[in-house]
């Protein structure tokens, strides 16, 4: 017998037993095609008997969503004017809306429709795109007016009893059920392929999808501050923290030098700063306090060991971290956790509270020309220019900023300013960087790390392609008030299918020609760190997106050695630049093998300048095609 027909045998079937039964399964297959193919025909034909009522319930639900859509800035408005009565409103005739597109996309002719292949998909979008504007207006709208309807924003800026805590702590829940409502519908249309839609499908899902990301991360925020502010506020014990006033006319990573510190006790909502005192005061921390390795290297072991160095760094979790162990250290004393502010974030607070008087006693007859009232207009000059012109000792600078803070967050806690406007001044400082907040809890932490208050170089609060440019003093005096500085994306040709950016940090040192003899030796630093008087030293240190490479550095057009590093898994670059007066130099940092594909953006540390000047509008260099 041979081999093929011991195999035949074995398996038990014959070849021509085999060929038949492939036959009859291609017939099988071809049958099964015919069925599904003249069912989809039946559906077709079915559908297209039904055509013009498919039309009329699609031009339907797009009048419900665009009516729908117009009634959000009425609403927004509404809100912002704390018109519970015009906002409850609004919110009926929005359900109305969106209610009637998501019935309309539910009738069973529409659910057929959504089946066939190729125009199927539109009909499910629209269905996705109604049902999610129906749980927003339902569960996240309507939920969010009854919140206001209980909540009475006055309540929420402190007066001499202090803040109500209360009704924040009752607004939670319906907060946190209105922000996983919006999640969800924002997480369903972001599921959706737009490229595979039609454009009048792709258009409105888009924009529909747009808003509720804006409205996803504005509940969130909402959300967890009901969460976090009870607790943080002493609602359930007292709170400590230290607070840091950096000074931008010397630069730290995070802003400026921390000169002036102080400590705001808060029990249930009742602020008060005590135990002021200055960073050169404080004295050097013996031991010094452990930092990482990688920030030792790149920003050195001054990190541990002066609470003017700790931010350093532009992490403000690991500067906030080391002060508060420098405090507990030196006095034994249990923090909370650390607040920062700069200047500038005071001139938004006094917009909001109005003028403050400086009259501590201590300070009659040695302030010079130095206003005894500070404004929003005159209090970064004063604090950063004018203090080191009129007053030569130190000491008396430190009691001026010291008096000057305490009046100011007399003010916050006076009863007389308005909420509104004080949530905004400090909103805005947090979105600028001005204002940063760290907590000992971790858990508490773990939530702040989520938004730009934290300060953090990583995790969820960086964008995907996020680059960062943060300037450090290198002079030893306050010359940084006279400098302006420019920084710009320009997103190169991409090279081997990865994305290239380069990063463009221009400064100009803008102090008079005769600086070195008008101003102060105080501002100038009389050359006591190798600087001459009136020049300006900077270390620029620039961050790239995760996982990238640093390509190149140029200073004034010509390529030039660097200092590369690591922070995390983001590539770092420093360059040291050195400004005499009327002097401009513009320093280029080229970052390739970028993998993120997300439109870069940019943080920069915040200096005397307003943001909107610093920042440039990236650009986008011509791409030479390949030969």
């Amino acid at each position: 017998m041979t081999d093929s027909h011991i195999e035949t045998s074995r398996n038990g079937r014959s070849s021509r037993q085999i060929r038949s039964k492939s036959v009859s399964n291609r017939v099988k297959r071809r049958r099964r095609g015919i069925a599904i193919g003249a069912s989809v025909l039946v559906g077709i034909a079915v559908l297209g008997g039904s055509a013009a009522w498919l039309g009329i319930t699609a031009t339907r639900v797009s009048q419900e969503l665009q009516a729908a859509n117009g009634l959000v800035p009425a609403l927004r408005s509404a809100l912002l004017d704390n018109d519970v009565d015009a906002a409850k409103a609004t919110v009926d005739k929005l359900m109305q809306h969106t209610k009637a597109a998501r019935e309309d996309t539910t009738d069973p002719l529409w659910v057929i429709a959504g089946e066939l292949p190729w125009i199927g998909a539109n009909f499910k979008a629209a269905s996705e795109v109604a049902l999610s504007a129906d749980d927003v207006s339902r569960l996240g709208a309507g939920p969010l007016v009854s919140v206001f309807q209980s909540l009475d924003w006055k309540t929420l800026a402190p007066d001499e009893d202090g803040i109500d805590l209360a009704p924040l702590a009752a607004a939670e829940p319906k907060l946190v059920s209105a922000s996983h409502a919006v999640r969800q519908s924002s997480d369903r249309l972001s599921s959706i392929d737009a490229d595979e839609l039609l454009p009048q499908i792709s258009g409105p899902l888009v924009q529909a999808r747009d808003q509720l990301s804006a409205l996803r991360d504005g509940l969130d925020a909402a959300a967890n501050t009901a969460s976090l502010a009870p607790d943080m506020l002493g609602g359930t014990s007292p709170r400590r923290y230290l607070v840091l006033i950096q000074n931008n006319a010397e630069l730290r990573a995070s802003g400026g030098i921390p000169g002036a510190l102080a400590i705001l006790s808060v029990d249930n909502g009742k602020l008060t700063l005590n135990n002021q005192t200055s960073a050169s005061k404080f004295g050097t921390t013996s031991p010094a306090i452990p930092v990482t390795q990688e920030q030792q290297n790149i920003y050195s072991s001054r990190l541990g060991k002066y609470m003017q160095d700790v931010n350093l760094t532009p992490d403000f979790p690991s500067a906030a971290g080391t002060a508060r162990a420098m405090w507990e250290q030196k006095t034994g004393e249990h923090l909370d956790g650390v607040i920062s502010v700069d200047p500038v974030a005071l001139s938004y607070v006094l917009a909001a509270t109005g003028p403050v008087q400086v009259t501590a006693p201590e300070l009659l007859g040695l302030t010079g020309g130095l206003p005894s009232e500070l404004t929003s207009s005159n209090v970064v000059q004063t604090l950063l220019s004018d203090v080191y012109k009129e007053i030569d000792r130190p000491t008396v600078q430190d009691a001026y900023f010291a008096s000057a803070a305490q009046q100011i967050f007399g003010a916050i806690s006076g009863g007389n300013t308005d909420a509104t406007n004080l949530i905004e001044s400090l909103t805005r400082g947090a979105q600028e960087g001005r204002v940063l907040l760290w907590s000992s809890t971790s858990d508490e932490q773990a939530i702040l790390d989520r938004y730009t208050i934290s300060g953090a170089v990583d995790g969820p609060s960086i964008a995907p392609a996020q680059f960062g440019v943060y300037f450090n003093d290198g002079t030893g005096a306050k010359m940084d008030y006279y400098v302006k500085r420019t920084v710009q994306l320009v997103k190169e040709c991409p090279k081997d299918g990865y994305e290239q950016t380069t990063v463009r940090i221009t400064s100009t040192n803008v102090a008079p020609e005769d600086a070195a003899s008008a101003l102060p030796a105080y501002v100038t630093g009389d050359g006591i760190f190798g600087v001459p008087p009136g020049s300006v030293q900077t270390n620029i240190v620039t961050y790239g997106p995760a996982l990238a490479n640093i390509e190149s550095a140029r200073l004034g057009g010509q390529r030039i050695e660097f200092a590369p590093y690591l922070h995390g898994n983001r590539p770092v670059g420093v360059i040291s630049v050195r400004l005499a007066p009327g002097e401009t130099q513009t320093v280029d940092f080229t970052f390739g093998k970028i993998v993120q594909h997300a439109e870069p953006n940019i943080f920069v540390t915040p200096t005397v300048e307003d943001i909107k000047d610093v920042i440039l509008v990236t650009e986008n260099s011509p791409c030479t095609p390949s030969p």
